[in-house]
């Protein structure tokens, strides 16, 4: 028997990324070893409900957990109306404030990563981030980058720049959009690189906070949607995984008093997402005309809701997965997690994104026929209308969805991942 090994997950402090690495960790614990998490302190609870150890990381100011709540629910208010915005505009209002706390995160988390990873011995480190955290990187065993965000995030000069939106056809159109945006972000990469020299590591280039594991790097981007790149990735470091869909368990579909025998429209926009109340009270008053159900993944807003129709179904939280395999539509933001669990069970998408790589991902679902991008603010209702009638009927869509799901399964990404992880840790899984 092989002796138990330990993987330390390190996902940034967001749903998508922790959950992402929640779907591999179930997996390297079911080969018989053991995954712990290293999480923000404001994420404790989110990986010990799934039986996973638990390492609280400081990554921002001490605040007591109301200061840190009321931070939070400010920063996404101050920024809801740039979600309104383009890629471009986002930029100078959006992306450059969030890298600023990013960075901070990454400058106050150092001492304190350094301290955890002492006390667990890993015998490889997983971080799922977009910024380097040095400690991760040193802790005296292999380490592994996870991309749960887009492709584009690992750049080449044939793919449209990170979140930029942009299509195929506007490739004249990149190496601006890579100018402003590292001008736009100096100040805070500016910042990054000065903590960089202080500790003795390399400067990033230009608009880079973080580079490629030496050792492995893993994709969830499903062959599907995948780029055609100037450069191939070098298969030996870099792995798609055709994502990475964490078990749920069963769930029932809840009774509605209306349409109880008609196709499910499952909306999620994730936790900043869920912050938009006027956008989703707008979708429930025209819900309530279709003869569909509708459940919708309202975040900590749910009691913002006082006219909840018989055919629509609000929470907190829902198992995504779980719920998504039995729905007939998937209306969601783009974010990485939620494309490929869409895809992985075959549901027609709409897309209606708002920021960061949501943007590249409804543009890619689009330019590859396998879902629809819908303005998240210009629609009409006649539009949404007919946009939901033709996904939930269209046959051809299905099929192809279907197809990709067969491939998606039968690829299995997280006991891919999990074999390729526990490899650096010389654990033999061929037999599993």
């Amino acid at each position: 028997m092989t002796d138990k090994k330990i993987v330390a997950f390190f996902p940034e402090a967001s749903f998508g990324a922790a959950l992402n690495c929640v779907g591999i960790a179930q997996k390297i614990q079911d080969f018989g070893h053991e995954a712990v998490f290293l999480c923000d302190a404001g994420f404790v609870g989110t990986f010990e409900a799934y039986g996973f150890k638990e390492y609280p990381i400081t990554m921002s100011p001490e605040f007591s957990d109301e200061e840190l709540e009321d931070f939070w629910t400010n920063f996404i208010t101050r920024h809801l109306p740039h979600f309104r915005l383009s890629p471009r505009e986002q930029l100078s209002t959006y992306v450059l404030p969030l890298w600023e706390a990013i960075v901070d995160s990454a400058i106050i988390a150092e001492p304190h990563l350094k301290k955890q990873l002492a006390a667990i011995k890993p015998d490889v480190v997983c971080i799922d981030n977009v910024i380097l955290f040095p400690s991760a990187t040193q802790a005296g065993c292999p380490w592994v980058r996870i991309v749960s965000c887009a492709e584009t995030e690992i750049p080449d000069s044939a793919i449209p720049p990170l979140i930029s939106g942009m299509t195929l056809d506007q490739s004249e159109q990149y190496e601006e959009f890579h100018k402003i945006y590292a001008d736009t972000v100096e100040p805070a990469h500016k910042r990054f690189n000065s903590f960089l020299k202080k500790i003795g590591l390399p400067e990033y280039e230009a608009g880079q906070f973080f580079g490629p594991s030496p050792t492995l790097n893993l994709l969830l981007y499903t062959q599907a949607l995948r780029y055609e790149r100037k450069v191939p990735l070098n298969p030996t470091l870099y792995q798609f995984l055709e994502g990475c869909v964490r078990d749920e368990g069963l769930f029932e579909i809840p009774e509605f008093p209306a349409h109880n025998d008609k196709p499910v429209v499952y909306i999620s926009f994730g936790s900043l997402g869920a912050a938009d109340v006027a956008l989703f009270e707008r979708m429930i008053r025209l819900f309530s005309t279709l003869p569909y159900r509708f459940m919708m993944n309202a975040g900590s807003y749910k009691d913002s809701y006082r006219y909840v129709p018989d055919n629509v179904h609000i929470d907190y939280w829902y198992p995504q997965p779980s719920v998504v395999k039995q729905a007939d539509l998937f209306i969601h933001h783009g974010g990485n997690n939620s494309v490929h669990e869409a895809l992985y069970f075959g549901v027609p998408s709409i897309v209606m994104p708002y920021c960061w790589d949501g943007h590249d991902n409804a543009t890619r679902m689009k330019e590859t026929g396998v879902g629809v991008h819908m303005d998240r603010y210009e629609w009409r209702d006649g539009e949404m209308i007919d946009t939901i009638e033709k996904l939930i009927s269209n046959k051809s869509l299905r099929k192809k969805l279907k197809n990709i799901s067969v491939t998606m399964q039968a690829e299995d990404g997280c006991s891919k991942a999990a074999k390729s992880i526990l490899s650096l840790a010389n654990v033999d899984t061929s037999d599993k």
